[in-house]
């Protein structure tokens, strides 16, 4: 059993050029750049409280599988059969994030959307993230497992929520009590982290969702039911751009921090924190304005 959970010279005879690539783009659906992608068009064409609370439910997980992270402090399998190492060379292993985001993100939709087709869709997404991690030799099987089981309980807690309308009665409360709430949540990541790591960069999840969170309310009060949208083409217009304007906007941040000297962290969390501003707020009063989202 040791074996199975943490040996991984098992992948290597499923590796070829062709592979690689297909479970690259299965991981990239796992990376912060598709979420930046992903979720601002599913609020601008989709369904806007949907995707906000998808949004709560990806980040109260990844807020968790951080803790885990660093609660467990569990390394990586070896570098020598990582295909993906660049981008997790200082992170630990137990539970693998991209399973657990994966497994409650994909059925969390599927549950939304009561479509059987939609549960296939979400199976076929999830398997091939998690087997990803592991043929890229990123994560072992324990990893991948944990983070699957982990997955699933957020799934479940979420939908209880859902279920017996505490999501719905929130929802009711001032939207100053959100912004308290994240707020206050910020600084007790430093006092409930554990082992002395550090959670700087788990912190730009509420500072992107606080941003969320104070687009959405403004965009609430602009146009209190969902819009009507253009022709097809018109959405895909205004998905390329809003994207577009989206990652013109996070590098303009970026590069205006630096040059005024603001230090690295205050610098994404600001940048964070307009980008979700924008992705709720900004972008859809630009397509309101353009006549691309009316009012019923």
């Amino acid at each position: 059993m040791e074996t199975f959970l943490h040996d991984m010279s098992w992948v290597l005879p499923f590796r070829s050029d062709m592979a690689t690539i297909v479970f690259n783009g299965f991981t990239f659906l796992g990376y912060t750049p598709f979420f930046l992608i992903f979720l601002p068009i599913g609020y601008w064409l989709w369904d806007r409280k949907l995707f906000t609370r998808l949004t709560v439910l990806i980040a109260i997980t990844a807020i968790l599988n951080g803790w885990l992270k660093d609660f467990w402090q569990d390394a990586r399998p070896d570098p020598a059969f990582q295909l993906d190492g660049d981008r997790v060379a200082d992170s630990y292993g137990l539970p693998s994030g991209h399973a657990q985001v994966a497994i409650a993100m994909w059925f969390w939709l599927a549950y939304e959307m009561k479509r059987r087709w939609a549960w296939g869709v979400a199976a076929f997404i999830a398997a091939g993230v998690c087997f990803s991690r592991l043929y890229l030799g990123v994560h072992d099987v324990e990893d991948v497992l944990a983070g699957i089981a982990l997955g699933l309980l957020s799934l479940a807690v979420f939908a209880v929520l859902v279920h017996e309308n505490v999501v719905a009665r929130w929802r009711q409360l001032p939207a100053w009590i959100d912004f308290a709430v994240i707020l206050a949540a910020i600084p007790l990541l430093w006092v409930i982290w554990p082992q002395g790591e550090d959670p700087t960069g788990i912190a730009s999840v509420l500072f992107l969702f606080f941003g969320w969170f104070a687009g959405a309310a403004l965009d609430r009060k602009a146009a209190p039911e969902e819009p009507v949208l253009p022709a097809w083409w018109l959405r895909i217009v205004m998905a390329v751009g809003g994207i577009v304007g989206l990652f013109i906007l996070r590098a303009g941040l970026m590069s205006g921090g630096i040059v005024i000297g603001l230090p690295e962290a205050i610098t994404g969390y600001v940048a964070v924190t307009i980008m979700g501003l924008y992705a709720t707020w900004i972008a859809p009063a630009i397509f309101r304005t353009l006549r691309l989202m009316k009012q019923p």
